[in-house]
Formats: structure tokens, C-alpha cells, sequence
């Protein structure tokens, strides 16, 4: 059964990786680029300000490093632990598929990319939702913009995606959860 699962996941990487076309493979190349999300979190912090002000800014930065940290670790011991190669370190899909990024890791079970980005919009939308209702449906899209550039790329299959998605999911409800929390502790 997990061999099926594997063999539909990379028929489905085959078919995602292959809509690209060359003149689009610079901007896919600049959206997985992690410095290209700066100025939307330049303006999210600032939204932040605006609704909880310095005290509440600052908690939400710290509540965002560990958030990160958290997801990063956690990819990171997956793609370790299990030791799935990603699809442009595999032999036999080399002449199937398009191969766009620079780099190409070893191991890609869970992307990294995929849960910091959900963490990251499931946390904001959450904090943000009552003065900004739309936001959060925004910033998951944008989530799903990026997880979609690792397979344009060639560097994840479809479920290195909905794996992280799941984790980055949990991490930012829970990074919500501990955001909250935190607020009501603070002084006024």
C-alpha cells in the first residue's frame, strides 16, 4: 500500500513539475526564494503593530522565531530520520522531469518550506482575522504558492508538501496558542 502511495505521489510530481514552461522558471526561482517574502512580512509585522502595539509586536516576533525554528528543526529531523530522496536526486526521473532549481538537497521528506510558510499564515491569520477577515484565506494561498515552487523546482514530491502543511499547520495554531497566552500575561 505505502508503495502505491509512493508511485502515485511521484506520478503526480511528474505531471505538477511538467505544467512549468521556461519563461516562468525565473519567477518560480524567485518565489522559493526566502528573502522574496520579506516585504509581506515587513507589512504583516506592521499590521501587528497596529493592532496590538510595541508590547504585543515584540511578543509576536519572539512567538514567530521559535515558530521558525520549530519547523525547521522538525523538517530537518524528518528529512534525517526517514531519508526520502527528493525527486531530483532520483536516477530514474531525471529524464522526466524538469529540474529548475540551483541546488538540490539530499533528502526532501518533509519540505521546509511548505510548514514555515503554513505555520507562518496559519499564525498571522489567526492573530490578524478579526481586524483583517480576509487575510488569512490571503496568506494561505500564498502558503500554497510557495509549496507549489518546491515541486516546480523539482525538489519535493506533492506529499513532502501535505506533510508540511500538516506540521506547519499544528505549529501555527499551537505558536497562536502560545501568542495568546502570552498576551494575557503581559502588563498593561
Amino acid at each position: 500500500m505505502i508503495e502505491q502511495l509512493l508511485e502515485y505521489d511521484t506520478q503526480l510530481f511528474l505531471y505538477l513539475n511538467n505544467l512549468g514552461s521556461e519563461p516562468w522558471d525565473g519567477l518560480w526561482r524567485l518565489i522559493t526564494e526566502k528573502y522574496s517574502s520579506i516585504p509581506l512580512y515587513l507589512l504583516l509585522v506592521y499590521l501587528v503593530y497596529k493592532k496590538y502595539g510595541w508590547r504585543g509586536t515584540g511578543l509576536l516576533l519572539l512567538c514567530a522565531a521559535l515558530m521558525v525554528a520549530a519547523t525547521d528543526q522538525l523538517a530537518n529531523a524528518f528529512k534525517h530520520g526517514i531519508q526520502r530522496p527528493r525527486p531530483c536526486q532520483e536516477e530514474a526521473l531525471k529524464e522526466l522531469m524538469r529540474y529548475v532549481a540551483k541546488g538540490c538537497g539530499r533528502y526532501g521528506y518533509f519540505s521546509g518550506h511548505a510548514s514555515s510558510s503554513m505555520a507562518a499564515a496559519v499564525f498571522l491569520g489567526l492573530a490578524l482575522r478579526d481586524r483583517y477577515k480576509y487575510l488569512p484565506y490571503l496568506l494561505i494561498v500564498w502558503s500554497i504558492i510557495i509549496a507549489y515552487s518546491r515541486i516546480y523546482l523539482g525538489v519535493h514530491y506533492p506529499l513532502d508538501i501535505i506533510t508540511g502543511f500538516a506540521f506547519g499547520g499544528l505549529i501555527g495554531w499551537g505558536t497562536y496558542k502560545l501568542f495568546k497566552y502570552g498576551l494575557s500575561r503581559l502588563p498593561n
